[in-house]
């Protein structure tokens, strides 16, 4: 199974980072705008997801946990034939005021690691200059 562990520092409080991740309908909106282009509902723990590639995904809500600040997701459908996927999001103070943003995703087959960690690395590059924007 691939292992992909991503992390980045953004210059923005970390409520105001949560809330914006554990709003999982509104990710096209107020965390990856540009990157994700559209997301609509589909059932109460699932959204469809359009990239900014055209690619369609359909992902599960796993679990959120508030005093963590963490949210756990699947991609059950996409453009990518996952065996398995699972992702995590969490979301750490830094301790001067900023979030470290920690980002894993598991997924097999392996071969699909270098291709998920290149889109995850662009996402973070959105998220930070997203939530860095919203915060000056």
């Amino acid at each position: 199974m691939a292992s992909i562990i991503k992390e980045i520092a953004i210059d923005a409080r970390p409520d105001d980072v949560w809330d914006a991740l554990r709003d999982f309908q509104a990710v096209h909106q107020r965390l990856a705008p540009g990157f994700v282009v559209a997301s609509h509902p589909d059932g109460d723990a699932a959204r469809i997801v359009t990239f900014k590639t055209g690619a369609v995904a359909r992902e599960v809500l796993v679990g959120v946990d508030e005093g963590a600040r963490r949210l756990v997701y699947s991609v059950v459908e996409g453009p990518f034939d996952f065996v398995q996927h699972s992702a995590s999001a969490q979301v750490v103070a830094d301790g001067s005021g900023g979030t470290r943003f920690v980002w894993i995703t598991d997924c097999l087959p392996d071969a699909f690691g270098p291709a998920v960690s290149d889109l995850m690395e662009a996402g973070l590059q959105v998220m930070k200059q997203t939530l860095e924007s919203v915060n000056r």
